[in-house]
C-alpha cells in the first residue's frame, strides 16, 4: 500500500493567519506570481528543520513584506522604514541566543535604509538579512527604486531610468562585499526551480550562520514583481533571467563563515573616575558635593531655547555636568533647527535624584527662553507652577502664562557687560542656581577649571564672574 503523502505548511508559518484582516485567513496578501511567498516558505521550512521557530525573531520594515508578522510563527517586529538593521542590532545584542532575521525590500534597504544596512554589516552584527530585489517599489505604486534597471519604465521614470538624471542601479551585494566584517554574501534568484534550490541553500546557510553566531550574513534574492512590472507571472520569471541577472550576477560573493569565530560582544564597563581622567576632567573626580536639602526644586525638567549661537547647548551641558557632580541623575538632549548658527535650537535637561526614564522634556517645569520665538513656543508646554526665565535684553513682551513664576533677567546684557556675549550660558547657570537652590555658586566656580579645561585663565575667571552675576541678579531682584 502506497504511503500516504501529507501536505502541510512548515511549522515556521502560523497555521491560520489569524492576524491578517478579512475573511481569507488561509492565503497571503501577496500578488499572484510574486516571489515573497516562495522566499517566505524557504525560510519557514528552514526554521522548522533547524528546530528554531521558538528562538527566531523576524524583523520587517515598510514594503510589501510589512505584514510578514501575519505569517511567521516566530517573534515578530514591524519597524520603521529602513530601520530593520538598527532594530535587529538591538534585538540581537539583547538576545544573543536568538536567531535574528531582517527581511527587507530594495526600496527599504537600499534607499532610506542604505546607511543602516551598511553600518550593521560593518559591525558584523549577528543576523541574517534577506534582501528582496525586484527592481521597483512594489507596495507604493511601482516607482523607481535604487535597483531599477537602466531604461526600466516605472511610474516615476515613464521614459525609462536614465543614468544621466537618475544614476545607476545599486549593486548592494557588491557594496556589502567591500566591507570586512560580513561572513556570507550571496545573490540568488527565484525565477526557476534550479535557482529556487540555490536560494534554499543560501537561506539555510545564512540562518545557520546566525545560529552559530558567525556574524553578518547577507542574501540578496532577485524576485518577480508582476504587478509592478505590469506583466503576467510567467513572463516576469523570464524578465529576471533576461534583464536582471546580467546586471545583478548570481553567485556567492563571499563565504568565510567556516573559519569565522563566534561573535562575542564585550560588555563595556566604565569607571566614572577613569572616564573623567581620559576626557581631561580630573578635577571633577575630586568633587564631592552635597545636595541642598532645602532646595526649592528637587527635580527639574528644563528646556533651554533660543537662537543658535546663544549658548543654548552650552547652558544645558554645564547644568548637566554640575548636577552630576552633586550626585544627581542627569540627561541632556540637544535639538537643532535647520541652521546651527542663527537658526533655532533647544535642549532638554533633566536633573533629579531618581532614575530618568526619558530624556526629552515634553512637559518641562522650567524654561530658559533666550529669544521671543522660544518664549512663545515653550511657555505653552510648561507645567502649572513652573518657572519661566527669559532674556529681557532681547525679549520685549511679557509671558502670557499666569500660573507660573516668571524671572525677567537681562541675560545678554549681563554678558555684554563682561565683554563677550558668549558668557550668556554661565549667566544662565548662575540664575538657575539661584532660582532652584540646587547648586551653590561658589561650588560651581570651583568646577570651572574642569568645565573649561584648556581655556585661558582669564576666560575661566570671566565665566566665574558670569555665574556670580546671574546668581546675584536673581537674589537681588526676586528674593
Amino acid at each position: 500500500m502506497a504511503q500516504k503523502t501529507v501536505l502541510r505548511k512548515p511549522k515556521g508559518f502560523i497555521d491560520v493567519y489569524k492576524h491578517k484582516p478579512g475573511a481569507e485567513k488561509d492565503r497571503t496578501h501577496y500578488c499572484p506570481g510574486c516571489g515573497h511567498g516562495i522566499l517566505h516558505k524557504l525560510i519557514a521550512e528552514a526554521l522548522e528543520d533547524y528546530d528554531i521557530v521558538e528562538k527566531t525573531i523576524v524583523i520587517s520594515p515598510v514594503g510589501c513584506s510589512v505584514f510578514a508578522y501575519y505569517y511567521f510563527h516566530t517573534g515578530n517586529l514591524q519597524v520603521a522604514h529602513g530601520r530593520a538593521p538598527a532594530v535587529a542590532t538591538a534585538v540581537s545584542r539583547a538576545n544573543p541566543d536568538s536567531i535574528v532575521i531582517s527581511y527587507q525590500g530594495d526600496g527599504d534597504l537600499a534607499a532610506i535604509g542604505g546607511n543602516n544596512i551598511l553600518q550593521a554589516a560593518n559591525r558584523g552584527e549577528n543576523m541574517v538579512v534577506f534582501f528582496v530585489n525586484n527592481a521597483i517599489y512594489g507596495m507604493t505604486g511601482g516607482q523607481m527604486a535604487p535597483t531599477t534597471l537602466e531604461g526600466q519604465k516605472t511610474t516615476t521614470t515613464p521614459y525609462g531610468r536614465d543614468p544621466k538624471t537618475d544614476g545607476y542601479p545599486l549593486q548592494v551585494c557588491e557594496i556589502i562585499n567591500q566591507l570586512t566584517a560580513p561572513v556570507f554574501v550571496a545573490r540568488t534568484s527565484l525565477h526557476d526551480m534550479p535557482n529556487i534550490r540555490k536560494t534554499r541553500a543560501a537561506v539555510r546557510k545564512g540562518i545557520k550562520n546566525a545560529m552559530d553566531k558567525k556574524g553578518f550574513s547577507f542574501v540578496e534574492v532577485l524576485s518577480m514583481c508582476p504587478s509592478g512590472w505590469k506583466m503576467d507571472a510567467v513572463p516576469a520569471q523570464g524578465w529576471i533571467k533576461e534583464n536582471m541577472i546580467p546586471r545583478f550576477p548570481l553567485g556567492t560573493l563571499r563565504d568565510i563563515s567556516e573559519d569565522a569565530p563566534a561573535v562575542e560582544r564585550p560588555v563595556p564597563e566604565m569607571d566614572p573616575d577613569e572616564v573623567k581622567k581620559i576626557l581631561g576632567f580630573e578635577a571633577l573626580s575630586d568633587s564631592n558635593l552635597d545636595k541642598n536639602p532645602n532646595a526649592a526644586f528637587k527635580k527639574v525638567a528644563l528646556r533651554v531655547a533660543g537662537f543658535g549661537g546663544q549658548g543654548i547647548m552650552s547652558t544645558g551641558i554645564a547644568l548637566a555636568n554640575v548636577g552630576m557632580e552633586y550626585g544627581y541623575s542627569v540627561s541632556w538632549l540637544p535639538s537643532y533647527g535647520p541652521e546651527m548658527r542663527g537658526g533655532t535650537a533647544n535642549c532638554s535637561v533633566k536633573i533629579q535624584a531618581d532614575t530618568i526614564g526619558a530624556s526629552e522634556c515634553t512637559e518641562p517645569n522650567m524654561i530658559i527662553a533666550m529669544n521671543q520665538p522660544s518664549l512663545e513656543k515653550f511657555e505653552k508646554i510648561l507645567l502649572p507652577d513652573g518657572v519661566i526665565i527669559y532674556n529681557s535684553t532681547l525679549i520685549d513682551i511679557q509671558p502670557t502664562r499666569r500660573d507660573v513664576k516668571v524671572y525677567s533677567i537681562p541675560i545678554t546684557g549681563i554678558a555684554d557687560e563682561l565683554g563677550d556675549t558668549r558668557f550668556q550660558s554661565m549667566v544662565n547657570v548662575g540664575a538657575f542656581a539661584a532660582v532652584t537652590g540646587m547648586f551653590d555658586p561658589g561650588e560651581i566656580k570651583n568646577l570651572m577649571s574642569s568645565l573649561f579645561a584648556g581655556k585661558p585663565e582669564s576666560v575661566i575667571k570671566l565665566n566665574e564672574e558670569a555665574v556670580q552675576r546671574g546668581y546675584n541678579y536673581v537674589k537681588d531682584n526676586f528674593s
